[in-house]
């Protein structure tokens, strides 16, 4: 045991030193982005644990701005693709263009060829331009003609869709919902932000420009050191507990849940948890998971994976009300 302690020590230290950057980055940050701390927050968590990020938010609340800066300070290269229902998946991955001079088939890539790709407005897409963006999230790899390209690493995308309107929109189905590994609902700024809001972008500052604070090969690494956070065995059973509890609430005491859940986490919101668990301590500078940092991120992680049934929508029940009984049920180690 006191090995183990002495070894959690030296990692303790190791990650206190290499964490560093983050609060670098989000001082670089802050010359732009004011408010959205959590958003900006939930972006890194994706980054450090090689998860992507669903945003839900209406217009207007520095989405676009928080991800492009982000690239920016990381020196990556940033890609915007708009969904529209008459974009092809051509127009995301790339296609074959003939060349008429060499007389052959040459490939043209697409925008998805970046490390940061903001699908803006992903619900507004038909099915197959969903799926095309989907494979190249999962495999991280893209099929052009008979040639399969790697992508880049880092890559993350970061999907937008608006809450508000339901025209014209094709619903993400909750096979690819589940491939985000964060669903991230932001609202409005306080009004002292958006007071500084308003200031910023009457009066530009000349040093607001975004400068790279750190390198894609510097997350690289830290993305190893978060593989490396000492996570208890008591804290993977506090994981498994809240998962489980959204399939069999009945064996938490939490009978009144079972007419209201249609379906609980799969085996990826347990893994996801626990990478975001360890990448969210590494932020917070520590080479350990406590419950704390679960509890904290288990909304973002939970929210697209438990499935409603009418009867809870009848009653205006919402994933985070069923969460939040789990979370207060489930004994913390």
């Amino acid at each position: 045991m006191e090995n183990t302690s002495t070894d959690i020590r030296q990692l303790n230290e190791k990650i206190h030193q290499a964490s560093a950057f983050v609060d670098l980055l989000n001082m670089e940050l802050g010359k732009v982005i004011v408010g959205q701390r959590y958003m900006v927050e939930r972006l890194l968590i994706g980054l450090l644990a090689q998860g992507h990020v669903l945003l839900e938010g209406v217009p207007g609340l520095a989405k676009t701005l928080s991800i492009k800066s982000l690239s920016s300070a990381i020196n990556a290269k940033f890609s915007r693709i708009q969904f529209t229902p008459d974009l092809l998946p051509a127009d995301v991955i790339g296609t074959m263009i003939y060349n008429q001079q060499k007389n052959e088939f040459v490939v043209r890539r697409g925008p998805i060829f970046a490390n940061f790709i903001l699908a803006d407005e992903i619900n507004r897409a038909p099915a197959k331009v969903q799926s095309a963006l989907l494979e190249a999230m999962q495999e991280r790899q893209i099929t052009i003609g008979d040639t399969t390209f790697k992508l880049d690493e880092p890559f993350l995308v970061l999907a937008t869709q608006n809450p508000i309107e339901q025209e014209g929109t094709y619903t993400l189905p909750e096979a690819q919902v589940d491939r985000f590994m964060l669903k991230v609902v932001i609202g409005y700024p306080t009004k002292e932000e958006e007071k500084l809001i308003i200031r910023q972008n009457l009066n530009p500052d000349t040093n607001s420009s975004i400068r790279p604070v750190i390198q894609p090969s510097d997350i690289l690494e830290a993305r190893k050191l978060v593989r490396e956070v000492y996570m208890d065995e008591k804290i993977e059973k506090y994981i498994l507990d809240i998962v489980f509890a959204t399939r069999h609430p009945e064996d938490y005491k939490l009978n009144k849940l079972k007419p209201l859940i249609s379906y609980g986490g799969s085996p990826r919101a347990s893994i996801n948890l626990a990478w975001a668990a360890k990448a969210y301590a590494f932020m917070k500078r520590r080479g350990y998971v406590i419950p704390e940092d679960v509890r904290n991120i288990c909304f973002d992680v939970m929210r697209h994976r438990v499935g409603l049934t009418y009867e809870a929508e009848a009653e205006n029940v919402t994933s985070e009300n069923i969460l939040s009984e789990i979370l207060n049920a489930v004994e913390v180690p």
